[in-house]
């Protein structure tokens, strides 16, 4: 059977630690560690972790499960998701925002961690709920227990932005309305971060700019001390800090401030990706979903359309990027496009100038040690988490593989399978 029903994954998930001591070793064609590609390897699983990978494993006493074709990978990582999020296609941001009950949006974000686990994301980095409070919270915890199939989540429950620098837009209301993000300020910034940490958050997230300029151009919002404020105090409580950056001048900010990551860069100069190689700062470019709102919102049909101006700006800004020698962070930005169609930003990585074997490194092992998780996923090594899938063909040729997925593995669980 090639797709479990969500019924066996419900049942599944509930019997998680009654597998603990089940052992398969995987045969396929190849297996890609994270790094490089190892033809004729294959891998030992017991429990939930990996115990052996190399061209010579034993299977005795293991349930072998043959891979003809297939490559092994470690489970793919998305860095950049929104799992209260579903296309803006199907309903715009601020209609989700302000109409959508939030028990409505949870039911949608069950479906929407099922699905990302199904296409092979096996993590996500959830930058926000974007109005849906500490919900990701409540998510993260639901999987770990088993109660729902889902990838492993780290969250930051609402993004920090600068007040009146968010939406729903303000003047466009009666009344006040309801905000995706958590509004501060110098006097208030180490209050609101410390209260997102005591709400579960396992990054903190801020915005640097936002499109409040006045004439609707980005401009930075918080200023350079906010900014190194907020990423002090996340520091002091060991919370990594990723930031939304449009502009130079917020990138700068965030750079200055000793940031994780910054995502998006879309406004990023040399001199600027400069400054991020050189203080070893990742950008999570997310351009999966810049390619969605340009078909949403300038009505683009890939293929067919001439790339419109903001394709190719994108384009030209993570040249400049890949020039300067920064890390490049896989996070796709799912939610403005649809959950489990993570594989797009792999795609578009080796489309805007990658090659397939790199696209898939910042998909598994540089995502991982991004993540600070690099002792746990990311790799085929012996002692690592058994995060594990398998695709028909070889992804380092055609990075489309990776949509093919007949193998899923998550802490040594299998959800899918031949």
């Amino acid at each position: 059977m090639r797709y479990l029903t969500l019924g066996c994954l419900l049942a599944l998930s509930g019997a998680l630690r009654a597998q603990d001591t089940t052992t398969y070793v995987l045969r396929p064609a190849a297996v890609f560690d994270g790094v490089a590609m190892h033809p004729g390897w294959s891998v030992r699983v017991h429990g939930n972790a990996i115990v052996a990978a190399g061209p010579t494993v034993d299977a005795a006493g293991a349930t072998v499960i043959t891979l003809s074709g297939a490559t092994v990978l470690p489970g793919l990582i998305d860095a950049h998701s929104h799992v209260f999020l579903h296309p803006y296609n199907e309903t715009l941001w601020n209609d989700q925002v302000l109409k959508e009950p939030l028990v409505l949006r949870a039911a949608r974000a069950v479906t929407h961690a099922q699905r990302t686990l199904m296409a092979g994301f096996t993590t996500l980095r959830d930058l926000g709920t974007e109005g849906a409070l500490d919900g990701d919270v409540a998510i993260k915890q639901a999987i770990e227990q088993g109660i729902i199939p889902g990838p492993r989540m780290i969250v930051v429950t609402r993004a920090i932005v600068a007040t009146g620098a968010y939406g729903p837009p303000r003047w466009a209301y009666s009344f006040d309305p309801p905000q995706g993000a958590q509004e501060a300020d110098l006097a208030t910034i180490q209050h609101v971060v410390r209260e997102q940490i005591g709400h579960g958050a396992d990054w903190v997230k801020l915005y640097a700019d936002y499109r409040v300029g006045m004439h609707g151009e980005e401009v930075a919002t918080f200023t350079q001390e906010e900014m190194t404020l907020a990423t002090k105090t996340a520091h002091e409580y060991g919370r990594p800090v990723a930031v939304h950056a449009q502009t130079a001048d917020g990138m700068r900010h965030a750079i200055n401030a000793g940031v994780e990551t910054i995502e998006h860069g879309d406004g990023g100069t040399p001199d600027v990706f400069r400054e991020m190689a050189a203080k070893h700062i990742p950008l999570c470019p997310t351009l999966a979903a810049g390619e969605a709102y340009a078909q949403y919102f300038q009505h683009w049909h890939k293929g067919v359309d001439p790339e419109p101006a903001s394709v190719k700006a994108k384009r030209q800004s993570f040249k400049a990027a890949l020039d300067a020698g920064v890390t490049i962070c896989n996070g796709s930005d799912v939610g403005v496009f649809a959950h489990g169609e993570n594989a797009r930003e792999v795609e578009l990585l080796v489309d805007y100038g990658m090659t397939p074997i790199d696209a898939l490194r910042s998909a598994t092992s540089i995502d991982a040690d991004i993540l600070k998780m690099g002792d746990k996923i990311g790799k085929v090594t012996p002692g690592l988490k058994a995060d594990l899938i398998a695709v028909t063909g070889d992804p380092t040729k055609d990075i489309s593989a990776i949509r093919h997925v007949i193998l899923v593995m998550k802490d040594g669980v299998i959800y899918k399978k031949p």
